[in-house]
């Protein structure tokens, strides 16, 4: 494993994983368990090098979208009974637009997040708050 650098006159740092809220709740009746696996993994990774890299500065967090429109999604979103079942059980009753990630990405890669590592930021229009 890469080693964060250190030193009292580095500038601050911050790593942020892109992960997904798929990695924290289940999507059945989709399926997907080695996607669920690998982003619930990127998750302990993200916990753990908090943990290694915090004390040179570097901060380490995760990003975990919910349903967004992107390429990766299109499929889900162009199926009529899929959309309906992603806008049912999210309480915006939508899918997400990428730039709604904007702000969340900004906040962890500024100074306003410089109290933050180890993090799990959740942006899904409130599907794990169900």
């Amino acid at each position: 494993m890469a080693e964060a650098p250190a030193g009292d006159n580095a500038p601050p740092r911050s790593v942020i994983n892109v992960s997904s809220i798929l990695g924290l709740v289940t999507a059945a009746p989709l399926g997907g368990a080695s996607y669920a696996a690998s982003k619930a993994g990127l998750l302990g990774l993200t916990r753990e090098l908090a943990g290694q890299w915090g004390g040179s500065g570097t901060r380490v967090n995760a990003l975990a979208p919910g349903w967004f429109r992107t390429e990766m999604t299109a499929d889900l979103f162009g199926d009529e009974r899929s959309s309906r079942w992603v806008e049912r059980n999210t309480l915006l009753r939508r899918g997400g637009d990428a730039h709604e990630l904007d702000g969340a990405l900004l906040f962890l890669a500024s100074d306003a997040s410089s109290y933050c590592t180890g993090q799990i930021l959740t942006v899904d229009g409130g599907w794990t708050a169900r």
